[in-house]
């Protein structure tokens, strides 16, 4: 483990948890007209990433580690919510959203983080 990401591996799993509770709370209350999605945002530039994001060296390989070549912004996850409360996505439950500029499209096949 990298002193990079320490704990990690509960991040993981905290965040598959939520997923799978997503998911099966779609599955369970789609019945009665509740949809449930998960939003799965990746770096977005907040005062708990300034440690990464006002580095100068530290921003830019994160920016080169995403395929859209740049961090979030909250504009970014706010609009894919502002999204899926509205009318407009009432087809949509039981999914997790990545508003991560691809980067999970980089992961191990296989895996959802």
């Amino acid at each position: 483990m990298s002193q990079d990401s320490p704990n990690h591996e509960a991040i993981a799993a905290a965040k598959d948890g939520v997923a799978a509770l997503a998911i099966l709370a779609a599955a369970s209350c789609g019945s009665k007209g509740i949809r449930v999605r998960c939003v799965a945002p990746g770096l977005v530039r907040t005062p708990l990433t300034a440690h990464i994001t006002q580095g100068e060296a530290a921003l830019r390989a994160s920016q080169g580690m995403h395929p859209l070549g740049r961090i979030g912004e909250a504009a970014d996850v706010a609009a894919a919510m502002e999204f899926l409360l509205s009318p407009a996505s009432r087809w949509i439950t039981g999914q997790v959203i990545g508003i991560d500029g691809g980067l999970a499209t980089l992961k191990v096949p296989g895996t959802r983080w």
